[in-house]
């Protein structure tokens, strides 16, 4: 297998743990372990007691139970745990595509999708979002692009790193043409929960029978660390091929992060309400710095997430502009450049020190 080099991950391994503040960040703020224990009565006894030996291949149980609890009619059957949304990724590319495969992936978008299909072997036939559209979808567009060989459509909504959302017509439109072939549709959902300006979607797995819901506790419930992820699919093929090549890959999940997450999920509208609320308090102050440096900076209001993508103005070179930002003021934004945009850089504000950065940012600029 020959992939290539990960830009967006490259980027954040050299500047992440430098930079004093997140600018960019795609996760939202997180919290003290203690924090998550306290949610229920006998955690903290349950931790310490638990038995440090592997876990089931699919997930625990209780894990599955808590994920099939966020679906309507999806039971524990029809859940896969994974370690982390890029394993799910992985699993889904390479278990689904062969040499001669097309994958319909939508653009920009983080940097595994397109990268793993075609180390899968298959072509990758991209389904543009513009900055000129609002990063909305053109019409009918997607009907185009369906081929022959088409064999999974990759869809993320709401969407990294714009902060759009697809509207439920467009969304039921496109569930429908893949329908009409039997097209797989992997939605990354990763962000679901987090609509602050757009109406939640149902999730791709309640409403197709081959789509597959990709769900992680990194972004909406601030709990990156904790490294799990699952799928949730009705099609127990598509899900069966994805377990199998799981006992290529990490085999089972972490015990205690098992135990951590089904515990969040079962509180999932608390954790996803918190960040939710930073969001909310935050975006006010993007709109305030963009006001300010309208001469800089422009940008679609995102409607959804804890990302948008921001048009940089009279800078010929992002990159070495993030950089030195990061190296010099401590504040980190991401260049637009890992997405394959090279004007645009991406905004985050899901963190509580967002008020500090934008303040280090702006005393930079001078």
């Amino acid at each position: 297998m020959r992939i290539a080099p990960f830009e967006i991950e490259r980027y954040y391994e050299r500047w992440e743990f430098t930079a004093e503040l997140m600018l960019s960040s795609s996760d939202c703020e997180s919290m003290a372990l203690h924090e998550l224990i306290a949610f229920e009565p006998g955690a903290e006894r349950r931790m310490l007691d638990l038995r440090l030996g592997y876990t089931e291949v699919a997930g625990s149980a209780e894990l599955r139970d808590a994920v099939a609890g966020l679906y309507r009619g999806v039971g524990v059957e029809d859940v896969l745990s994974v370690a982390a949304a890029e394993e799910a990724l992985f699993l889904a590319f390479h278990a689904l595509l062969e040499p001669g495969d097309e994958a319909i992936v939508e653009m920009p978008c983080y940097g595994s999708p397109p990268a793993l299909a075609r180390s899968a072997g298959a072509a990758v036939i991209p389904w543009l979002r513009r900055s000129e559209d609002g990063w909305a979808h053109r019409p009918g567009e997607l009907s185009e692009l369906i081929g022959a060989n088409t064999r999974l459509i990759y869809l993320n909504s709401p969407h990294n790193p714009t902060g759009h959302s697809l509207g439920e017509e467009e969304f039921a439109g496109v569930l429908e043409l893949a329908a009409e072939r039997e097209i797989p549709v992997l939605c990354d959902e990763v962000y679901r929960g987090l609509e602050h300006g757009a109406r939640q979607l149902p999730a791709g797995v309640e409403r197709y029978e081959r789509a597959i819901s990709l769900g992680a506790v990194s972004k909406a419930q601030g709990l990156p660390g904790l490294r799990i992820a699952w799928v949730a699919c009705r099609d127990s093929e598509l899900l069966r091929r994805m377990r199998e090549l799981k006992l290529y890959t990490t085999i089972c999940s972490s015990a205690p992060s098992e135990l951590l997450v089904a515990l969040a999920l079962r509180h999932n509208d608390a954790l996803t309400g918190r960040s939710l609320a930073t969001v909310q308090r935050n975006l006010p102050l993007i709109d305030g710095l963009l006001e300010r440096r309208s001469d800089l900076l422009t940008w679609t209001r995102p409607v959804a997430g804890a990302t948008g993508f921001a048009r940089l103005h009279g800078i010929d070179d992002v990159r070495g502009w993030c950089e030195g930002l990061a190296r010099d003021a401590g504040v980190l934004l991401l260049p637009g450049s890992v997405y394959g945009v090279d004007d645009h850089v991406r905004l985050g504000f899901g963190r509580a020190d967002l008020p500090q950065a934008i303040e280090r940012l702006e005393a930079a600029l001078g």
